[in-house]
């Protein structure tokens, strides 16, 4: 039988989500579903380091990551935090990671809040997974990195 007990240890100590990442470009795009219309970021304001993973899982994959921060979750003027150099990750099997702390954002620029990943993809019909990860959060509370599932 499987426990009842509702453990907290880890979902309410950090931010874990996984994004797909379909850019329809071959230029370097911040995560987003949708060619970068809608933007997967993190505020840092509220936690101590990012990480983002990106792994590729259509087409030829992606060929650099990048974590970059911008004062605005819009990302006018984002500024590259991280860079992973050119990679040939064209595989399931390949997977690229990058981290970052608040304290590297605010070498950057005192204002620079908003943290993400940034691909360039192969070909514009390449898609990835990419997931963030948060952690040394201001606040800790239940469900933090909750489930999320479209019915």
């Amino acid at each position: 039988m499987a426990s009842a007990v509702d453990t907290q240890h880890l979902q309410s100590k950090m931010f874990v989500r996984s994004y797909d990442h379909d850019p329809g470009a071959t230029t370097a795009i911040i995560a987003s579903p949708d060619g970068g219309t809608t933007k997967y970021s993190v505020d840092m304001s509220l936690f101590k380091n990012f990480l983002a993973q990106a792994r590729p899982t259509v087409g030829d994959g992606f060929t650099k990551l990048e974590i970059v921060a911008a004062t605005d979750s819009a990302f006018t003027t984002p500024v590259v935090v991280k860079d992973s150099g050119t990679v040939a990750a064209d595989a399931l099997t390949d997977v690229v990671t990058l981290e970052c702390t608040a304290e590297e954002l605010l070498s950057l620029g005192t204002s620079l809040r908003y943290a993400a990943a940034r691909l360039t993809c192969a070909t514009n019909t390449n898609e990835c997974n990419v997931t963030y990860i948060a952690t040394g959060g201001r606040f800790n509370y239940q469900n933090q990195t909750a489930d999320s599932v479209i019915a």
